[in-house]
């Protein structure tokens, strides 16, 4: 959607005439489509259902068409009566194409009434309530506000709402005394009537064994994996046999997974003073194996939307945990909950203000709607006084009757690791205030400052900066030196070699370049051609024909096969046996796995990488990258996600300005109904 041409002379005069035919409709969507304001495919569905329905309105056909649309930008379902009063905000579609919205939006029905009636009584929408299931592709949800569905989207959002109800509503009998004994081992003592702080992460776990189904969110250093960890141990202790509890560990791709494993076992370890001689943790942490992406843990079949694992073939496991949870989409979540057994604790790690996923839905969001609220009832704050011998502050009571979700979420508020400038922009942009923004980025200075900050200067610039780095913060540099070394003094033994790859790739992990789009200059594709260029005149790599040693890749589809995933980072090296053939080397939290360029197909140069894969890593030194060709994809989440990856320095490169201030006044809301299958329970 970001290359448009401008609307031809024939479609506005459609626009003009007296009233729209069906055919002047379909034509009119056919030819919005080819100036980049629709897809080809959201055209189609229009001419579909016009097919299917021969007494279809032009406004059933717009309405068919903005869904498919609202789709492929995120959103599960259509807001009918914003869309009748404010086709604007709906489409989203750029200043210069205001005129066409205005002409079309002029031969449509003035009322919501008239659109209600075009939908109602088309065969090819089933309006809940009145109509049964016979396969209609739309689906009109008329309580409250109403919502128009594409038929699958409906499905899953209605499965992920039963199945979320059915375990934050479960009875779950616990010995409150022994849950006590074990959170006071694991978190300390609290004294309640000396006023303690309020421990978060302590009633996180608290509260996750009341149900079989917990979220816990907080942004980065706020603690969610300590948090998931201490929540195993006890979960490990509480149980009538430990050794037989079956835990696993997921995340929507092969380096966020990677990452939790490290995470959860390191601080298990650390626990184990703590619980011996009751526990043998580090047992319990070896049985659990390794974290995989959900696609690898459902069983994902190539060439098909469906899993190996669903509700006749659920999953063998006792307790899930899902990190990053703010990348699962609707239908990925939908799938999760119907292949975990109803016995199962599901607890979902992630960031509510992270960027949502790439496709439809944002579940995360959703379920911590409030979390910052918290909106405890008096007998969830009565059972975490007892248990946790802390007493839930009245600010974050609840008010009136609250949603069932809510008493098993927890929002960690202290971040431990973000109290320098780079957590003071995180916030500064995530409270949406462009001016302490902008001030805390040109009160740094100096290339060796945390926060940096540079504007236009073409992306040749912003490619010698990614290679050089700048004054002491890592560039690509550093990778390419340490390849350079191991090409020229190849490595004696299997162990040496392996050694050296991992060297390469942790160096090159340090920095990443992170771009708000994928085309243009200012975007991926071009910012990975000027980046290898750069290496490529400094002697770093040999950046000739499609491999070379040193290509960074990222997978693009999945392959259980070959044992890679969607998002995966690797890169092409010299294997050990044959230093003329290379393999593409990933790092594994339980060591290397490799692949021949042969049989990755499915990958492309990965210097540069959207905000959105970048999600699940962090990095050293990140550089975000915004485009003025960014349109409706410069949002505040995706610039908090970008400031949000760095560890110890953040730059920003503008291609022009305002694009900041712009960006963190636009925040990102996905239309979803999710919420309304609880808010009629309470």
């Amino acid at each position: 959607m970001s290359r448009r041409r401008k609307l031809d002379v024939q479609t506005l005069d459609l626009f003009a005439e007296p009233s729209l035919s069906v055919a002047d409709t379909l034509t009119a969507l056919q030819r919005l489509a080819d100036a980049g304001l629709l897809r080809r495919l959201d055209s189609a569905l229009a001419a579909m259902v016009a097919e299917q329905d021969a007494g279809a309105t032009p406004a059933l056909l717009v309405a068919t068409a903005v869904l498919a649309q609202m789709e492929g930008r995120g959103h599960s379902c259509l807001p009918l009566q914003q869309l009748v009063s404010q086709p604007n905000q709906v489409l989203a579609w750029p200043s210069e194409a205001l005129s066409a919205q205005q002409a079309l939006w002029a031969q449509l029905p003035a009322s919501w009434a008239d659109w209600q009636e075009a939908l109602r009584r088309s065969p090819v929408v089933r309006v809940l309530g009145r109509d049964a299931d016979l396969g209609q592709p739309l689906v009109l949800r008329g309580d409250g506000a109403p919502l128009l569905y594409l038929r699958r989207y409906w499905d899953y959002e209605r499965s992920v709402a039963a199945q979320i109800a059915a375990r934050t509503t479960a009875d779950t009998v616990l010995d409150e005394a022994q849950v006590s004994h074990w959170l006071q081992r694991l978190f300390g003592s609290s004294d309640v009537a000396a006023g303690a702080a309020m421990d978060w992460q302590k009633l996180a776990c608290a509260l996750a064994l009341r149900g079989r189904m917990s979220v816990i969110t907080g942004g980065p250093g706020t603690g969610k994996t300590y948090t998931a960890a201490r929540l195993l141990a006890l979960l490990f202790a509480t149980a009538p046999d430990a050794t037989q509890l079956r835990i696993a560990l997921a995340a929507p791709t092969g380096k966020a997974a990677a990452r939790l494993k490290q995470s959860i076992d390191g601080s298990l370890l650390e626990l184990k003073q703590v619980v011996q001689p009751e526990l043998d943790l580090e047992a319990l942490v070896q049985r659990m194996g390794a974290a995989r992406t959900l696609h690898a843990l459902l069983g994902a079949r190539p060439d098909t939307r469906h899993f190996q694992h669903h509700a006749g073939q659920p999953l063998d496991v006792d307790v899930l945990i899902v990190d990053e949870a703010s990348m699962v989409h609707l239908e990925m979540m939908a799938a999760l909950l119907q292949a975990l057994p109803s016995t199962a604790r599901l607890i979902l790690l992630g960031d509510k203000d992270q960027l949502a996923s790439v496709e439809a839905g944002a579940v995360l969001g959703d379920l911590c709607s409030n979390a910052q609220a918290g909106n405890y009832q008096a007998d969830t704050a009565a059972y975490a006084e007892r248990v946790t011998g802390q007493r839930i502050p009245a600010e974050f009571m609840a008010q009136q009757a609250a949603l069932p979700m809510a008493q098993h979420t927890v929002m960690l508020r202290e971040s431990r690791r973000f109290s320098g400038p780079i957590g003071q922009l995180a916030l500064a942009v995530n409270a949406g205030d462009a001016v302490a923004a902008k001030a805390l980025l040109t009160a740094q200075s100096g290339n060796d400052a945390e926060l940096w900050s540079r504007q236009g200067g073409g992306a040749q610039l912003v490619a010698q900066m990614a290679v050089q780095g700048r004054g002491a913060r890592p560039g690509y540099r550093l990778y390419a030196e340490l390849l350079q070394r191991g090409l020229q003094q190849r490595p004696a033994t299997a162990e040496a070699h392996a050694a050296w790859v991992q060297q390469v790739l942790q160096a090159f992990d340090r920095f990443r370049l992170l771009c708000a789009v994928r085309e243009g200059d200012w975007g991926v594709a071009g910012l990975n051609t000027a980046v290898a260029k750069v290496l490529r005149e400094a002697g770093l790599v040999a950046a000739e024909g499609e491999w070379y040693a040193g290509r960074p890749v990222m997978v693009t589809r999945n392959d259980a096969q070959l044992g890679v995933f969607n998002g995966d980072i690797g890169m092409a090296l010299p294997s050990f046996a044959d230093a003329a053939r290379l393999r593409v080397y990933f790092l594994r939290g339980d060591g290397l796995h490799h692949v021949s360029t042969a049989r990755l197909a499915q990958v492309e140069t990965a210097f540069a990488m959207t905000v959105h894969k970048s999600q699940g890593s962090e990095f050293a030194h990140t550089a975000l990258v915004l485009a003025a060709q960014g349109g409706n994809v410069l949002g505040r989440e995706l610039v908090y996600t970008g400031i949000t990856r760095a560890r110890e320095a953040f730059t920003l490169w503008t291609e022009v300005p305002g694009l900041l201030a712009s960006a963190i006044g636009s925040p990102t809301q996905r239309s979803s109904g999710l919420l309304r299958f609880w808010e009629r329970s309470v």
